[in-house]
């Protein structure tokens, strides 16, 4: 007679039921197991000597995301006993799957409360800082460009960063279909770990240190992306609103509104002054911050200069250029003339000793802050326009140009433009760059090709407007 009752007492199981209860059951086996392996950092990535659970500087260093986590598991396994309370049957089988399932839902309590202990012992008096010790002294420049070689992340706040970011519902999908977030870092950030634990040691929700000068460095160096960070960005102290869109584009900033304390001109007119060539810490575009010098409008002699004017290449495609990109160590000119001709560029540059990224914003134009070494951040295809001058010369190797063209051309729209502005080189070795632009098959709308005469060296400007070709 026994048998049949146990059968039948199953039956008044809720559906699903015991899908939910291996669920938490896996949970709580995984929390255990968090405390003793280093599940959330990325060995794949990172050869950290440090795990999860393990003793750095004296604290235990402890994603707080478990605190949420077991909250969420609590939430479950409270769901599952108001639906056992609420059966009506009273069977051996119900009652030991009741208790069974109490213990763990008093396990997780005991758990959750140890930790909020745990947290509340360790962040008393620290404001939740990292467990680095923070230390905004500049770095060893050649720490940066060389690494450490260590591969040991000390920073408890980047092992946050990093650990993987379960959805809210454990198990569940979201609308990207996977059951976790992966924060993205740079992969040689590995190679430079002590300046990574330096750019990571501040304070949760308080002032980031002024340390993007810090931050370049190791984007430039290949640690891009960063990892992000929960502390407040610095703001200019007196800062006014920017000017109305029809007057900033060609309007000097204001002072007050650039935080000065990186670069060596501390006011705009520093930038412009005759008086300050040579010593306002920037070389490329040494122009761009004047911003009467507008370019690219007057036609110019073709067999003396490599420069287009834009409505020369507009007319190509009339009508058909609405968007694109500057890839150039620039103010955001270029964006502002296009802009005038109803086209939306986005200027990507980096600050190269003077606040480039500042000036473009505060004239009413898109920055991209984006490193060399970045894929572009646009899908395929989406591009009309991609120019760039003052950037693609004679320093490159063929191997980062190849990569650089080809990803320029993925973001390029069939039939779109790449414009190549007054690419330099050394003139024995100009073919051996012609030939990596020719090897794109693009369509020549136009060439240029002049001696570059302000200087001694023996160099040539190249200049050239080609089409992207259809592809199946």
């Amino acid at each position: 007679m026994q048998k049949p009752s146990v059968s039948k007492s199953r039956k008044w199981l809720p559906a699903g039921l015991p899908v939910m209860l291996c669920l938490c059951v896996l949970g709580s086996i995984l929390m255990a197991a968090i405390l003793s392996s280093n599940i959330f950092y990325s060995q794949l990535l990172f050869r950290s000597t440090t795990s999860v659970a393990s003793v750095s500087r004296g604290q235990l260093i402890l994603p707080h995301s478990l605190l949420n986590q077991i909250a969420d598991l609590q939430s479950q396994v409270g769901v599952l006993l108001e639906k056992l309370h609420g059966a009506s049957a009273e069977s051996k089988a119900l009652t030991t799957f009741a208790d069974q399932l109490l213990h763990i839902a008093t396990s997780l309590d005991k758990f959750a409360e140890a930790l909020s202990d745990f947290y509340d012992s360790s962040s008393s008096g620290t404001n939740e800082v990292s467990t680095v010790d923070e230390d905004f002294s500049d770095p060893d420049e050649s720490e940066i460009n060389q690494g450490s070689d260590t591969h040991s992340f000390n920073s408890g706040e980047f092992h946050n960063y990093t650990a993987l970011k379960p959805n809210r519902l454990i198990g569940k999908k979201n609308f990207l279909g996977v059951e976790a977030i992966s924060p993205s870092v740079g992969l040689l950030c590995a190679n430079m770990a002590s300046n990574v634990d330096r750019f990571m040691g501040y304070k949760i929700y308080r002032m980031c240190p002024d340390d993007w000068d810090i931050a370049q460095k190791l984007m430039i160096s290949g640690c891009d992306p960063l990892p992000r960070r929960r502390c407040f960005s610095k703001t200019p102290p007196r800062y006014s609103k920017p000017l109305p869109i029809n007057s900033s584009l060609w309007s000097q900033p204001a002072d007050t509104n650039i935080m000065w304390s990186h670069y060596k001109c501390k006011d705009y007119s520093c930038l412009v002054s005759n008086g300050t060539i040579g010593k306002r810490g920037f070389f490329k575009c040494s122009n761009c911050f004047d911003l009467s010098k507008r370019g690219w409008e007057i036609p110019t002699n073709e067999s003396t200069s490599a420069e287009f004017t834009i409505d020369e290449v507009l007319r190509l495609k009339p009508g058909e250029i609405r968007i694109g990109l500057d890839f150039s160590p620039t103010t955001g000119t270029f964006a502002a003339l296009m802009k005038e001709r109803n086209v939306t560029i986005a200027s990507a540059t980096l600050n190269l000793g003077a606040p480039f990224n500042e000036v473009i914003a505060l004239r009413g134009l898109l920055p991209l802050y984006l490193s060399i070494g970045s894929r572009l951040p646009f899908f395929d295809n989406t591009l009309d326009i991609v120019h760039s001058t003052l950037f693609l010369d004679g320093w490159m190797g063929l191997d980062l140009l190849q990569f650089v063209l080809h990803d320029w051309d993925r973001v390029l729209r069939p039939k779109g433009l790449l414009w190549v502005d007054r690419f330099f080189c050394k003139r024995d070795e100009l073919k051996m760059y012609l030939d990596e632009f020719s090897r794109l098959h693009y369509k020549k709308l136009l060439w240029r090709v002049v001696p570059k005469t302000d200087k001694l060296e023996d160099e040539s400007f190249f200049s050239a407007v080609l089409e992207k070709p259809l592809r199946s």
